[in-house]
């Protein structure tokens, strides 16, 4: 195996100006070493990993890197500039940058040597003796960890003494155990900075942090039992984590990987914070991660789950961005009508008539901004559908099938299908193998221009027609609901937005509705009622038992329930999953009731809504509104009649006993916050 780094690979006077030239002037050292075959091609590679992300770190270092099959043997260059030049780091311009080269199909060997270097960078001394030096075989020696025996015998020592953890455990009391996920684009550099910038504030901080590095050579998982006796997880990721569901049900800080290189102290003393709070965030069943430029990198088992267990994860990921579209178009155009009526929306464009001192015409300034914001809900839906599919590439022909859905009249059906199209094209084209002086400008051109043109013509030829005649048919359908079809409807509703509380389900249900308000009818409107009714039941319900009854409920529970009366009233129907993930036997089925409950009489009353979000602060805007609340106040009085009615059968032996399964399950209950 050949050095990663020789004196001819190191330049002590760097004198490059920007970044691109200093990548320039080092790659060309790696060529006349004869560690890279195309020079300009390995510097495509070089600038398409610093587009992902800049790769300036705090500390004056610079460092660029990429996979590239233009390179024959990993190689590090170096350079010291007296000047500085910008790589994006916050705190300014580097003057230390290494410039690291992988083969595309680089070995464990070279990649654990890459990934030391990574390491090292954190320690200030070994820096400090980067800007000291003024040998390029001696720096590059340093570089290659050849330190003098002297200074390594002494740095075999600091690391021998026992960490401040182990003696908390020799003293009876167990330190505070945080286990991370670090990972990066490339899986090179990054990944194992940040590992090494976490590792070492958990030792100054007396806390025993394990770290699992998502490199480009795979990853090692954690032992299940490290993570069982976790306290919290912190993920320092800029590509999806692998295997996600191992984290769930702990205290959770997700972030960037370059805040796990720069603020370490500061993420776990948030995972304490939050592990104190008792306090979670949901981790879904995760898709596959997205590993820009990491083709051979380990895929998590989700890459082979089932195809419906997918399918869920590239829809929740078209959802999860349409919504905050739907949001604020949705309740602009809800105050709009709130100022000047229903009427509004014929307004003339306030581009042609605005008066200054008219309502009206603020009215309709509201709706007409509200409007334009529905107009990207089922372009946004498709082209994220598509992204979480096969990444960046897939948005374009996304957004573009989304548009010609909303042009052929599929509407929200339309979209969907449009974004597994576009998905599924892209995914095909991906597995073709072209030539690497073509790869540049696959994701950028070539897969945007193929994918848009053949998910076009099937739109507007193909599928497009049928299913805007589905559309057509359902939006029929939900206008003639009436009687008990009507009320079936608000009870399976009801029991979707309650079951999983934030999760697919829930979302799907959710979806439904809003997709209506596109185009909305009076049955649309019905719907969107219904479902925003039965989503206020689960954490209004939690939070009248905890009022009731305390004494089911522990004091994290109780605190909970005073904070689910306003997420509530908000309709944010996460508030009650702390109280499901604690007793999910006894609180979902009762909420699920509760929630049936109140989309039946939600549809029965004939309670429309035109906002989609807004809860009791959008009651002014609701069709029947005083047999809206009422539904709502039967619901909850419902799921709280079960819960309460379960939970003290459960608590049928004495008083002590039940008190002390209390305390003793306070420890393993995890509430969770979405």
């Amino acid at each position: 195996m050949s050095e990663l780094i020789t004196a001819e690979l190191v330049d002590l006077d760097l004198s490059a100006a920007t970044k691109d030239a200093a990548a320039r002037s080092l790659a060309e050292r790696m060529v006349a070493a004869h560690r890279v075959t195309d020079l300009d091609g390995f510097l495509a590679d070089v600038a398409a990993r610093e587009a992902q992300m800049p790769t300036g770190l705090d500390g004056g270092i610079g460092i660029p890197h990429c996979r590239s099959e233009h390179v024959t043997a990993p190689t590090l260059a170096f350079g010291r500039s007296a000047a500085g030049i910008d790589f994006g780091a916050a705190d300014g311009p580097a003057d230390l940058v290494f410039l690291i080269a992988a083969p595309a199909g680089a070995d464990d060997d070279h990649l654990t040597i890459l990934s030391g270097l990574a390491r090292r960078l954190m320690d200030p001394a070994f820096t400090a003796a980067l800007r000291a030096g003024t040998d390029p075989a001696a720096v590059a020696a340093l570089i290659r960890g050849e330190e003098p025996a002297e200074e390594r015998a002494a740095e075999e020592k600091e690391e021998g003494t026992a960490p401040e953890a182990e003696t908390a455990e020799a003293a009876g009391s167990a330190p505070f155990r945080i286990v991370a996920v670090t990972s990066c684009p490339t899986g090179i550099a990054h990944t194992y900075m940040a590992a090494e910038s976490l590792a070492a504030a958990g030792r100054a901080e007396g806390v025993e942090v394990t770290v699992e590095t998502q490199g480009s050579g795979g990853f090692k998982k954690l032992d299940p039992a490290v993570i069982a006796v976790a306290d919290a997880v912190i993920w320092a990721h800029d590509v999806e984590v692998r295997e996600k569901t191992r984290f769930r049900g702990k205290p959770l800080v997700d972030v960037g990987v370059k805040a796990g290189i720069n603020r370490p102290a500061e993420l776990i003393a948030e995972a304490r914070r939050k592990a104190e709070r008792g306090e979670v965030a949901a981790v879904s069943e995760a898709g596959h991660g997205k590993d820009s430029g990491d083709g051979d990198a380990d895929r998590s088992g989700a890459d082979h789950a089932h195809f419906g267990v997918r399918l869920r994860t590239y829809l929740m990921s078209g959802v999860s961005y349409m919504v905050p579209f739907v949001a604020a178009g949705g309740l602009l155009i809800a105050l709009s009508f709130a100022i000047g009526g229903y009427e509004t929306a014929s307004a003339k464009s306030v581009a042609d008539h605005f008066v200054w001192g008219e309502a009206d015409s603020w009215a309709a300034l509201l709706n007409q901004i509200g409007s334009a914001a529905f107009a990207f809900l089922v372009p946004v839906l498709a082209g994220y559908i598509a992204y979480g599919m096969a990444d960046r590439p897939a948005l374009v022909p996304g957004f573009v099938g989304g548009s010609i859905a909303l042009t052929v009249n599929a509407g929200f059906l339309g979209g969907l299908v449009a974004g597994l199209l576009a998905g599924a094209v892209v995914m095909a084209i991906q597995r073709v193998p072209v030539h690497a002086t073509l790869r540049g400008i696959m994701p950028v051109l070539v897969i945007p221009l193929i994918a848009s043109a053949v998910v076009g013509f099937l739109m507007f030829i193909v599928v497009g027609k049928p299913i805007a005649s589905l559309q057509n048919a359902l939006t029929d359908w939900l206008n003639g609901l009436s009687g008990s079809n009507a009320v079936i409807l608000g009870v399976v509703l009801g029991l979707m937005m309650c079951f999983d509380m934030g999760g697919p389900l829930n979302k799907v249900a959710y979806a439904f509705a809003v997709g209506g308000l596109a185009d909305p009818t009076d049955g649309s409107l019905k719907v969107m009622a219904a479902v925003m009714a039965a989503g206020m039941v689960p954490p209004l319900a939690m939070a009248l038992a905890t009022t009731v009854r305390k004494k089911l409920f522990t004091k994290t529970e109780r605190e909970n329930g005073r904070a689910a009366w306003v997420l509530g009233a908000s309709f944010i129907t996460e508030g009650a999953i702390p109280f499901a993930a604690a007793d999910p036997l006894r609180v979902i089925p009762s909420v699920m009731a509760g929630g049936a409950v109140t989309g039946a009489l939600s549809m029965a009353f004939g309670a429309t809504l035109r906002a989609p979000h807004g809860g009791v602060f959008v009651v002014p805007l609701i069709g029947e509104p005083f047999l809206y609340l009422l539904a709502i106040a039967a619901g909850t009085l419902v799921a709280t009649a079960l819960v309460v009615l379960l939970k003290g059968a459960r608590r049928a032996a004495p008083d002590a006993a039940g008190e002390a399964g209390a305390a003793g399950s306070d420890d393993s209950r995890v509430p969770v916050a979405a």
